[in-house]
């Protein structure tokens, strides 16, 4: 945490901005540095982005080279090849198998593989994308789906890339409404048999990785279907079946039409297709039949006799996506924040009024604001990350000790993750670009391209909207698992059951909420820098949101289901704020339990900084809100303000250190904005603000 000293000069109530400036000018404020960081103190802020995974971090960073950056200016074909070839390298690695129980050919590290695939966001996302769709979809359908024998049958294959396979969910008319997806698998007890089929234009399998090119079998989710022995048709909901598309030329099978994406806005390394099934047959074995079999007399049974319940516990085996995706975003977003704070320390813009040197670019005032806090925002992400990869760990190992509600938990939390996360990658690889300037717009300095692959991240694997949506949800409803079968006049009558305190009741049986609290020096709750206000502030906007969209909802009790969607309609944005505000709150108390946890002093007090501009800058960004439900007064945003200003320029004395402990492997940095002018030279820069940081 802050000092002392510095709350007083930019956190109390009134305090007018501090003049952190160089020879009293307005616009500036000069920092320490010699272009280069600490190296001991990176080593303890790595240890703790590192978490307990750090041996699959430095096996991958040991393994990766050069060539498995993305290949600038090369033809998408060649892209795919590019991309297949180290495929094959990470195969021969042995990495995969860290994925996949022991019992399965594996070595049963959950946390080890993720943490592993997340390395790949700092190279080429095509390479993470691929990957995750062939070991972490495809593999992990059949993995988390399929029988012992259908794992023994598979996996091996998997895992050696002698099957690529696809995970067809989506479809063209479906988007995020998966569990009204169209394709069909009709089971004709005379053959004993399943007939998948693609009934609708609309059905046509869309945007599936593996499908253009590679892939030679899908894991096809569709509606299941038997029939009763008087021939009525019986719907059982999705349920996932392996389907052949290719054979060993790599023509499509009878029945099955794949279709080449082509170029796309990015990811151009990932062959991505269509797919139309026109009455394929495949054995009854092909169905994926943990939550839902069908014997050879066509009878149908389940151990979940909810079909909404059935989809989400299905879907919920499934959610290493989820987190393989924001993981890897956060890799992202922390290689262009790296990108852009080395070359704010060597690109000078404007002579000094006293020396007449050029100005670095991290000096000025609004080029700290635009890095630094996103700086404080990718390593709390990354504590965040690494507390839901470990949860994930943990109940794979273990589900029976996961019960409905922590499970739930987990999966709203993988969801949450997933959707902040890639949107804050998308936003900052932007501000990095343009953080850069012309040389940002180069694609030689690898910006562009992060731009490009990282777009669709807030998109795959659960739109953003619809995954904060889901929160907000699980916020709103204690979720059962019957939630699925909900219309939204249902969900209106599950929030009117809402307990809203259950937000507060849950932070404060943590250890966390008790040990800040304890520590509040201010009970007046003036200090922003008191990490025990700051946990308070967060929990009582997220408390008040949700208590306030409850009360939205509770206006449609009695209505029909049109009026009611209207209700639930109107309340979206509402629904959409809580959900965000849950998340910084719950990223929040992760980062605070990292910096808690450290065991370097310097360490602990950098982090602990970062954590208090994370803190400042969600104030800064939602000010308004703050304002007009006074919980801070004007007097207390001006000086939260002052305070996130000041901090700012604190951290970017230290910069280079703090991006240096990403440990992102040195050639990744050899690009001519770096390497042109000479990285290395000195910056003869001092001021009292960077003797403070």
């Amino acid at each position: 945490m802050t000092s002392q000293t510095d709350v007083q000069n930019a956190a109390a109530p009134g305090a007018a901005a501090p003049q952190t400036t160089s020879a009293g000018h307005p616009h500036y404020g000069r920092i320490t540095t010699t272009g280069q960081g600490d190296p001991a103190l990176a080593a303890g802020l790595q240890k703790v982005l590192d978490g307990r995974w750090a041996d699959a971090r430095r096996m991958t960073r040991e393994a990766m080279t050069p060539d498995m950056l993305n290949p600038i200016g090369v033809s998408m074909e060649e892209h795919r090849s590019h991309v297949l070839d180290q495929m094959r390298r990470l195969a021969d690695s042995g990495m995969p198998g860290l994925g996949f129980r022991t019992e399965d050919g594996g070595t049963g590290d959950t946390g080890g593989a993720l943490t592993s695939f997340e390395m790949l966001g700092h190279l080429d996302l095509s390479l993470m994308v691929k990957a995750g769709v062939q070991w972490g979809l495809f593999g992990g359908a059949i993995a988390n789906l399929g029988d012992d024998e259908t794992r023994k049958k598979y996996l091996p294959g998997v895992m050696s890339l002698d099957l690529m396979g696809c995970f067809a969910m989506t479809e063209l008319g479906g988007g995020s409404d998966v569990q009204n997806l169209e394709t069909t698998a009709t089971f004709d007890t005379e053959t004993g048999e399943f007939v998948v089929h693609s009934p609708t234009p609309s059905s046509e399998k869309w945007y599936i990785g593996n499908a253009a090119r590679d892939g030679s079998m899908a894991a096809v989710f569709a509606q299941l279907i038997t029939h009763a022995e008087n021939g009525e048709e019986l719907r059982h909901g999705v349920h996932c079946l392996l389907v052949p598309i290719r054979d060993e030329d790599g023509n499509d099978l009878p029945g099955v039409t794949t279709t080449d994406h082509g170029h796309k806005g990015g990811l151009l390394g990932v062959d991505n297709g269509k797919i139309m099934f026109d009455h394929v047959r495949v054995p009854r074995e092909a169905l994926l039949d943990r939550f839902g079999a069908v014997d050879a007399s066509g009878e149908y049974s389940s151990p979940i006799d909810s079909v909404g319940g059935r989809f989400f516990t299905m879907l919920g085996t499934l959610i290493r996506g989820r987190v393989s995706v924001g993981a890897a975003a956060g890799a992202a977003a922390r290689t262009s924040l790296a990108l852009a704070v080395r070359y704010s320390l060597v690109r000078r813009q404007f002579d000094h009024p006293e020396t007449g040197k050029g100005i670095p670019l991290l000096e000025y005032r609004e080029h700290q604001r635009r890095l630094m806090p996103r700086v404080a925002r990718a390593y709390a992400y990354a504590c965040a990350q690494n507390a839901i990869v470990a949860e994930l760990h943990e109940f794979e190992k273990n589900p029976d000790a996961f019960d409905a509600e922590r499970r739930r938990e987990m999966e709203s939390h993988a969801a949450g993750i997933k959707a902040t996360v890639t949107g804050f990658a998308n936003d900052t690889i932007i501000e990095a670009r343009l953080a850069c300037g012309g040389a940002g717009y180069m694609s030689e300095n690898l910006l562009t391209e992060m731009r490009k692959d990282c777009d669709v991240f807030s998109t795959f694997e659960g739109d953003n909207v619809v995954l904060t949506q889901l929160v907000a949800k699980e916020l709103l409803g204690a979720y059962a698992a019957e939630f699925g079968d909900m219309d939204q006049r249902e969900t209106v009558a599950f929030a009117l059951t809402t307990a809203v305190d259950v937000v507060q009741e849950k932070a404060r049986a943590s250890t966390l909420w008790q040990k800040l609290i304890d520590t509040v020096t201010d009970r007046e709750h003036t200090d922003l820098l008191d990490r025990g206000n700051q946990l308070e502030l967060l929990v009582d906007r997220e408390e008040h949101l949700l208590e306030t969209v409850a009360r939205r909802l509770r206006k449609a009790q009695g209505e029909d289901g049109s009026a009611a969607f209207k209700v639930f309609n109107s309340a979206q944005d509402h629904m959409l704020q809580a959900g965000r505000a849950h998340m910084d709150s719950w990223v929040f108390a992760r980062f605070a339990e990292a910096v808690d946890a450290c065991e370097d002093p310097e360490a602990k007090k950098v982090l602990g900084t970062l954590c208090d501009l994370y803190v400042l800058d969600i104030v800064d960004r939602d000010k308004g809100w703050f304002l007009e439900h006074n919980r801070l007064t004007t007097e207390r945003t001006k000086a939260a303000t002052a305070a996130h200003n000041r901090l700012c320029t604190k951290l970017a004395g230290k910069a280079r250190t703090l991006v240096d402990a990403f440990a992102i492997p040195e050639f990744v940095f050899d690009v001519p904005m770096l390497t042109d002018g000479g990285v290395d030279a000195p910056l003869e820069t001092t001021s009292a603000a960077g003797e403070r940081g």
